[in-house]
């Protein structure tokens, strides 16, 4: 599915907030990873610094950093106001307000931007998306994937979110997916069907708490893990 960089919402999420968001442990963070639409976050460049080995794939990665960054100014104030617009449908715990919101994606951007260019060269950053990865089988030891799957289950529809997620358990040994919740901060229909379906050919599956929630009643990851998983 082509992207095209005035349809993109380029927000993304810090180190800190990808730990709660994922439970991640310093062991974790010792694994090889893999982000899915990690977008602007800056979560590869600040482990990378501190020694973690993270591959994040997007495809907002064709971009150079001055479009991503055009691209972010431009829908920034409007995504804002709309949060703003809708107070009761967020909790305002790890963001205080709209304004604590903005300032983190600012900061975060920020972070990624001065990253990018050595994270293409080094090729941290890689252009690809779901449901096909350009990688061999069981190539991670964890796969992350951030605000796509079962967010935007209307959107993406029932057999692309098999699709992907049949294809991130093939490069990893484990998935983790966050949240588990629609747009309209529903359970996503396409989740128990797929839970099932994961079990019945051998996957080990389940639903954990996490430490994260700013999306009202999204606090809850998927994990899934292979029989080669550690």
């Amino acid at each position: 599915m082509g992207v095209r960089l005035q349809e993109v919402v380029p927000f993304g999420r810090s180190l800190d907030e990808y730990v709660k968001i994922f439970n991640l442990t310093e062991t974790d963070l010792h694994r090889t990873i893999l982000g899915i639409a990690d977008g602007p976050a800056s979560f590869n460049a600040e482990a990378t610094q501190q020694g973690s080995t993270i591959i994040s794939v997007d495809p907002l990665y064709q971009f150079s950093g001055s479009e991503i960054r055009q691209r972010f100014d431009a829908v920034l104030d409007d995504i804002i106001y709309q949060v703003a617009s809708t107070p009761d449908d967020f909790v305002w715990t790890y963001h205080a307000s709209p304004e604590a919101l903005r300032n983190s994606r600012v900061q975060t951007i920020e972070r990624f931007l001065a990253d990018y260019d050595r994270g293409l060269q080094e090729q941290r950053y890689c252009f690809g998306e779901l449901p096909h990865l350009n990688f061999p089988d069981n190539h991670f030891d964890l796969a992350l994937c951030s605000h796509l799957l079962f967010l935007y289950s209307e959107q993406l529809g029932e057999t692309f979110h098999r699709q992907a997620i049949y294809e991130l358990a093939r490069v990893s040994r484990e998935v983790r997916i966050f949240p588990l919740i629609t747009l309209m901060l529903g359970r996503s229909p396409f989740l128990d069907p797929l839970i099932s379906e994961l079990e019945q050919v051998g996957y080990h599956v389940q639903i954990e708490r996490s430490h994260y929630e700013f999306q009202k009643g999204g606090n809850e990851m998927l994990v899934i893990k292979t029989n080669t998983s550690p």
